[in-house]
């Protein structure tokens, strides 16, 4: 978004509407703000209300120009009251549950805001949208398909076309293959994502295009279908490409920087990934993406001393939560060198940081998971330290 859309010339009216901030959410010094706002996915988009710092809207993902503009207009609503009728009072009430991540209780709140909506609601399409992301988080991946199938006919070739068909995609692919209707759900969202990728390829970013090319990889993968699949992989990668080589400037190229490696390493060729990754590692030389990627790259080449030098650069660069992306690399290169100790080494120092790290910051799911690998390794992780209070 910073890229293609922030950019766009046409946001500076509304300059005067809002206080205007962005967040790094991964720095210790924004771990409060992290926490009170309870960031679950980047981006994450927030009208917040300045009488209470409670959240307002709450707009998970990337959004297009169209959709802001709804954002912003609801966003006003919900902060200065007058909510105009009975659908917008409970979108506005579902998007508060939701921003707290009571994601059941945003589902039904949701569902009434459709119920109550008129048949020309402008804000329908993001209430779906918002609704499907809700039932995702929820694991509600059926309640997901009845609510697509509902609303397709009517989102169909708009603005929450892409979204729509591949969240709905995304639900069937989770399915259990005994739920009943499965396979239907499968063949009609397949049917919708690549309806979309052929009517609205001009007006689709081409990182949201991406988005849709990966639900239809992932449902061709789910059935078998392993030459379907490749088929689709290689036009992903050949539409990221031309995106690529068309980008006006090294921003708007490193974008794709990270779809195009998923592809390469997918299609195994990831030896072709390295060009660009060393490109960018030029042009943005205080990113750790670049490094981290190209140790990635490396590690699937098995050329380990490049893969290791990779990684120490992206250490150097790398803070907050990112960094445990860059250690678990670091331990499989390391592995990958048959160096048991130096992974064990750094398996635990990673351990060591995430067991520190601030409130809003500090991940359960982290600390389970680097035990989980120290473990494996046959180390026993050290318990926390106790605070020592009088």
């Amino acid at each position: 978004m910073r890229a293609y859309v922030w950019t766009d010339n046409s946001l500076t009216r509304h300059a005067g509407r809002f206080v205007w901030l962005s967040l790094d959410f991964e720095k210790a010094k924004n771990a409060p703000a992290r926490r009170r706002l309870r960031i679950s996915a980047f981006p994450t988009l927030y009208v917040v209300d300045p009488a209470d710092s409670s959240v307002a809207i709450r707009w998970l993902g990337g959004a297009s120009l169209a959709q802001l503009e709804r954002l912003f207009d609801d966003g006003e609503l919900a902060v200065n009251g007058g909510a105009r009728g009975p659908a917008l009072e409970a979108l506005v009430a579902a998007d508060r549950a939701y921003g707290v991540e009571r994601f059941a209780e945003a589902t039904v709140r949701y569902r009434r805001a459709l119920a109550l909506a008129p048949e020309d609601w402008p804000a329908y399409g993001r209430t779906v949208e918002s609704c499907l992301f809700a039932y995702s988080q929820a694991d509600s991946a059926e309640a997901s398909l009845r609510l697509a199938d509902a609303a397709w006919p009517r989102l169909r070739g708009g603005s929450s076309a892409a979204i729509v068909a591949s969240l709905a995609l995304d639900a069937a692919v989770e399915l259990p293959d005994s739920v009943p209707g499965r396979s239907d759900w499968l063949t009609r969202y397949e049917g919708a994502c690549h309806e979309v990728l052929h009517e609205d390829a001009g007006s689709l970013l081409a990182d949201d295009r991406s988005g849709v090319f990966f639900s239809l990889e992932a449902a061709r993968e789910a059935v078998g279908d392993s030459a379907g699949l490749l088929v689709l992989r290689e036009r992903h990668l050949a539409m990221l490409e031309a995106e690529a080589d068309r980008a006006p400037d090294p921003e708007k190229r490193a974008v794709y920087d990270s779809h195009r490696l998923s592809l390469y390493l997918a299609l195994g060729r990831p030896e072709k990934a390295i060009p660009m990754l060393e490109q960018s590692r030029r042009d943005f030389p205080d990113d750790y993406n670049p490094p981290q990627r190209l140790a990635t790259a490396y590690k699937a080449m098995q050329r380990w001393p490049e893969a290791l030098a990779a990684s120490t650069a992206a250490r150097q660069r790398a803070y907050g939560p990112r960094q445990f992306l860059v250690f678990n690399t670091r331990a499989d290169i390391q592995l990958g060198m048959a160096d048991t100790t130096a992974a064990r080494q750094t398996l635990l120092a990673a351990l060591a940081l995430a067991e520190k790290m601030p409130e809003g910051l500090r991940s359960a799911n982290t600390i389970r998971d680097l035990k989980a690998r120290l473990e494996k390794l046959g180390v026993k992780p050290p318990a926390p330290k106790a605070a020592v209070g009088r």
